[in-house]
């Protein structure tokens, strides 16, 4: 616990109503100052050799840029997501042209959809204050970048590796089993407990 306690100084901010991810994000303004900084979305988990948030880094660092985390969602199923409109620059990383937050799948523009990995700049916090809310009375992160793309470039890394959505109950209990199933010390006997189940 010590060792964890002194591996990084923890700051916090409370988003007092849910007001949307747009509005999440501008609670922590006057923390984050004139940096870049990550957005990590904590049901969004992702399993990969090399972290979904570096892998983002890494195409942060070559364009300068903001970079969303994507990957290709098949189907009706786009439809629950924000959606990039993008030019393959090159494997996997695509340049934004435009970006749609839950569109009908008739309309999506790719099957790119946005999951909940940002390298954001400071900017962005300027777009935020302008946003007015949707529909349903929330600030769209989706809408502020989109209003930003119009004044500097967009980057999308379509990530390698296992993305569970641990907001659902199912996901949730699907990632929980899958990890258990790689952990050194649990993986023999948890494999033994379930295939001892009568399924």
């Amino acid at each position: 616990m010590r060792a964890i306690s002194e591996m990084a100084r923890v700051s916090y901010v409370r988003q007092r109503e849910a007001l949307g991810l747009g509005h999440a994000v501008l609670q922590a303004r006057d923390l984050v100052g004139d940096e870049p900084f990550a957005v990590m979305l904590s049901d969004d988990i992702v399993d990969s050799e090399t972290p979904a948030l570096k892998q983002l880094l890494n195409v942060y660092e070559k364009y300068d840029a903001p970079v969303i985390g994507t990957m290709q969602v098949a189907g009706e199923a786009i439809s629950r997501f924000g959606v990039i409109d993008g030019e393959e620059v090159e494997a996997g990383v695509y340049k934004i042209r435009d970006m749609v937050e839950k569109p009908v799948f008739s309309e999506a523009p790719s099957d790119l959809a946005i999951i909940g990995r940002y390298v954001l700049t400071p900017d962005i916090f300027d777009e935020l204050e302008k946003t007015r809310p949707g529909a349903i009375g929330e600030i769209q992160i989706t809408d502020a970048m989109r209003s930003l793309l119009k004044q500097r470039p967009f980057y999308a890394v379509r990530f390698e590796g296992t993305r569970y959505d641990a907001g659902d109950k199912l996901g949730f209990l699907i990632a929980t089993v899958e990890f258990a199933l790689q952990h050194d010390e649990l993986a023999s006997e948890f494999s033994e407990y379930l295939q001892s189940l009568k399924l």
